[in-house]
């Protein structure tokens, strides 16, 4: 069960159990709500929360395509992070931000309502199993199609767009597979329910654009960041459904997941089912990077003192 011991919610810290929404909030009737997955890590300067700027910026990106009006500033809403983190006790925590339309009005029209802004964090627990790292995890293509850029904003981390992921995922968990593959209405590679992805041949690294309506993961960009810091090529294009089978190697990447190699695509075995060189590499630079070992990128973590 997911619990701590304080919730931040609209400016105050209260007890676990006493964090609770109305039943007729507008966010829980038609996903007027947006939010944020973060993570913190320990290092040898102590806790540390990684990009944490760039989480909260996003947080805001999301809520203007919304309308959303929230009552705290960027530098509140770091404090408070923070501030949760501190309250709970924490070190290796998922820290979860959500701004969304309360109650008052109950209609399709959320702007009669109030924001509200909840934090909450708890004690991580593996996404994936660790004994997964080595043999890659075993995915499918959705028969669900993503939600279109003309249908929602993709690229807004919107509740609603969720209940979509949510249907991928529970397709591929009672198929036997531990994760989905969606494609969009052209039939070009999204991202997967929950993470983008990368794909590797002949060295050079490859993802779809986000003009498919693939999110702008943190993890994705940090990923991005590593190719360009270690001379890895990087490619973004369109991948047909396909063309997932000849790659010689594919990750999934996550604030949830990290870094995830992918053995298996609807069956059938990509590169030796196992982890490959570049994925093991850009993992390693990733764990240097949230462990504070690359100086060049410091300035992504937050240290909680």
């Amino acid at each position: 069960m997911i619990e701590s011991d304080k919730i931040w919610i609209d400016g105050n810290l209260i007890d676990y159990a006493e964090a609770k929404v109305h039943v007729l909030t507008h966010g829980l009737h038609y996903g007027t709500g947006v939010f944020e997955g973060i993570r913190s890590y320990k290092t040898a300067e102590g806790i540390t929360i990684f990009r944490l700027d760039d989480h909260i910026r996003r947080l805001f990106n999301s809520g203007k395509a919304y309308f959303m009006k929230f009552e705290y500033s960027f530098d509140e809403l770091k404090k408070a992070t923070v501030k949760v983190v501190r309250a709970n006790r924490l070190d290796e925590c998922y820290i979860r931000i959500i701004a969304f339309y309360g109650y008052g009005k109950l209609g399709v029209n959320p702007l009669p309502n109030k924001v509200s802004i909840a934090i909450s964090a708890w004690k991580w627990t593996e996404h994936i199993k660790k004994e997964d790292m080595e043999q890659g995890i075993h995915i499918m293509v959705s028969s669900w199609e993503k939600v279109g850029i003309r249908s929602m904003p993709t690229h807004a981390k919107g509740v609603a767009n969720y209940a979509n992921s949510a249907l991928a995922r529970m397709e591929a968990l009672k198929s036997g597979f531990d994760e989905a593959i969606m494609l969009n209405s052209n039939g070009f590679v999204v991202e997967a329910s929950a993470e983008n992805i990368f794909f590797v041949k002949g060295g050079i690294l490859y993802t779809p654009p986000i003009s498919t309506g693939a999110l702008e993961g943190i993890t994705r960009d940090t990923v991005i960041e590593i190719a360009k810091q270690h001379g890895i090529n990087i490619c973004y294009d369109n991948i047909s459904r396909d063309e997932l089978y000849y790659f010689d190697e594919i990750f999934l990447t996550g604030t949830a997941s990290e870094i995830v190699p992918v053995g298996f695509i609807d069956h059938r075995v990509i590169g030796d089912g196992g982890i490959g060189p570049i994925t093991r590499e850009i993992q390693q630079h990733f764990e240097n990077i949230v462990r504070g070992k690359n100086h060049e990128k410091r300035n992504w973590l937050t240290i909680i003192q």
